[in-house]
């Protein structure tokens, strides 16, 4: 799967934080962070800020987990940036992901904050199946940040995507 873009050089794919059960009467939409989600948020959103991370532009699923995991991000990053949400990345295709991405021909850098199994699959798409495995041979943990770069050097030909780091918590 390939993105094109005149300036996009950088994604970033974070899963949301690690949630409990839904409580009786609760849908999964509204299904809150656990204990261990917000230490999981808290962990990868420092860590990435200590990295230097700076996306550009937040894309977040509207999903309460979602919001929870996005509020770790939002105090980590220098200039409280802005985040986006958007209620078509619960339960979203792969394919609406890539759209969402590809729509920031404006920007360097866009964060993903969605669902498994739509952000692993859409890591593996751009990335490759053994590029995938060998960065994430259990999977994409919760809470899991997969930072890609790629090559633009050719504006004719697809942007070749690489894995140049992943934080887990």
């Amino acid at each position: 799967m390939a993105l094109h873009s005149t300036s996009l050089n950088r994604v970033y794919l974070l899963r949301h934080a690690h949630s409990g059960m839904a409580n009786p009467g609760q849908g999964d939409f509204d299904r809150t962070l656990d204990d261990r989600g917000y230490a999981e948020a808290e962990i990868v959103a420092d860590k990435a800020a200590d990295k230097g991370y700076r996306p550009q532009v937040i894309l977040c699923s509207t999903a309460v987990r979602c919001r929870q995991t996005s509020d770790a991000i939002r105090r980590s990053l220098p200039g409280e940036p802005e985040i986006t949400f958007i209620d078509e990345m619960y339960n979203a295709s792969e394919q609406t992901y890539l759209d969402l991405i590809s729509s920031q021909s404006e920007s360097q850098s866009v964060m993903l904050i969605g669902h498994n199994p739509t952000i692993a699959d859409l890591l593996e798409s751009l990335v490759g199946e053994d590029d995938f495995h060998s960065h994430l041979p259990s999977g994409f943990p919760t809470a899991g940040l997969a930072v890609l770069s790629c090559d633009a050097s050719d504006e004719a030909s697809p942007l070749k995507w690489k894995v140049v780091d992943f934080i887990a918590p």
